[in-house]
């Protein structure tokens, strides 16, 4: 087998193996038997590959997002929140912070300068 050939299994391997393990590089790495630094370079110089792996980190974010949804359906309180927080905002759901003062407000200008080295 041509090491273009023997190449590209391992790339399809390594994203089969990213689908299993839900994303994590190293596990997945270790299942294929190549280094985190190839996947790495295979992201950075291959295209193809780079998009492949970016959907599998959508497929990801969509079983986690249906997992949340399941606890909201389940009336799970910190699930909701969190969910108001993120997906809500427009309707309102953020937390805010208010600080009232009286008076005037002085501001000063401090300018920062390297320490002398030569001490």
């Amino acid at each position: 087998m041509s090491r273009q050939n023997s190449t590209l299994l391992k790339k399809k391997a390594m994203i089969e193996a990213l689908e299993k393990t839900l994303g994590v590089v190293t596990t997945a790495a270790k299942m294929v038997g190549i280094e985190r630094t190839t996947h790495y370079k295979w992201m950075e110089n291959d295209a193809e590959y780079k998009a492949n792996v970016d959907d599998v980190q959508n497929v990801v974010l969509d079983f986690a997002e249906s997992a949340l949804h399941k606890m909201v359906e389940n009336h799970n309180p910190a699930a909701t929140l969190f969910l108001l927080k993120t997906k809500g905002k427009k309707r309102g759901y953020i937390e805010r912070q208010e600080i009232a003062h009286e008076g005037n407000v002085q501001s000063t200008l401090i300018e920062w300068k390297p320490a002398d080295k030569e001490k």
